[in-house]
């Protein structure tokens, strides 16, 4: 397999949505109420050259989204949360067009007026798209209690990883003595994710804690790099296979 990492454009967000402050409500209040940005970070989205097929992760970006009206003027967090900067040429485009799964519970989350309110952009989704729904079978990854393989080589699988949205999925590849965890928005950072930080836009702040405990329990059990969508060195750990590394495999080392 071989696995790229393409870059449709750069988000700045609040500080306070990379590590949440407070909780419920006034924890999304904190968010958009921040008045320190983030730096550019990039949107990735993770390409998997299979023998079974091509395998896209993430949607990426679409330039469409710098023009004025494309977000609903009336979403809090698209007046005051979010900046991007995307050139047409960045957009992954035509080549998601053969392309369309989501887990159920996040198609359903985002679908109609209820998931704009949730801050989804349903009414800008394809007329095309028929996605498949992703039925979970209770087999356990590790930590993760159910999956989903993408192939049926079984070395690429779909677990639930809740709490940055109510179905969030990640996809973990196997590769020979490592995994690699394409891990979306799960956390903003690797270090974010060790130190099981919430982000300031989860819906449930519990969740989220849970998902991220379960990903750092399955980087302690499985050599693993963890590739998060707005992590600036995801790219640099993806090409050198950098595995999340804890103070005994360090001391090992030495």
């Amino acid at each position: 397999m071989r696995i790229h990492a393409i870059q449709t454009g750069t988000v700045a967000i609040k500080q306070r949505q990379v590590h949440g402050t407070g909780q419920g409500l006034r924890r999304r209040l904190n968010t958009v109420l921040d008045h320190v940005w983030t730096d550019p970070l990039p949107i990735y989205v993770w390409v998997i050259e299979h023998p079974e097929g091509i395998i896209v992760v993430d949607t990426g970006e679409t330039a469409h989204a710098t023009e004025p009206g494309y977000f609903p003027w009336w979403h809090p967090y698209y007046r005051w949360g979010v900046r991007e900067w995307v050139r047409p040429e960045e957009e992954v485009g035509p080549q998601l067009r053969a392309l369309g799964m989501l887990s159920r519970t996040e198609y359903q989350s985002a679908s109609g007026w209820r998931g704009q309110v949730r801050g989804y952009l349903p009414h800008h989704w394809p007329t095309w798209l028929a996605p498949t729904l992703i039925p979970f079978a209770p087999a356990a990854v590790g930590p993760f209690p159910m999956s989903y393989p993408l192939t049926r080589a079984e070395d690429v699988l779909l677990v639930p990883t809740e709490g940055h949205t109510p179905g969030h999925l990640s996809v973990i590849v196997l590769e020979d003595d490592h995994a690699l965890f394409l891990a979306g928005d799960t956390s903003y950072s690797q270090r974010l994710m060790l130190d099981e930080a919430v982000d300031g836009v989860a819906p449930d702040e519990q969740v989220s804690r849970q998902t991220l405990r379960r990903i750092h329990t399955y980087t302690q059990q499985v050599p693993t790099v963890y590739l998060p969508s707005h992590d600036p060195e995801a790219r640099e750990r993806l090409f050198h296979r950098q595995t999340v590394l804890f103070p005994e495999t360090i001391k090992a080392a030495l």
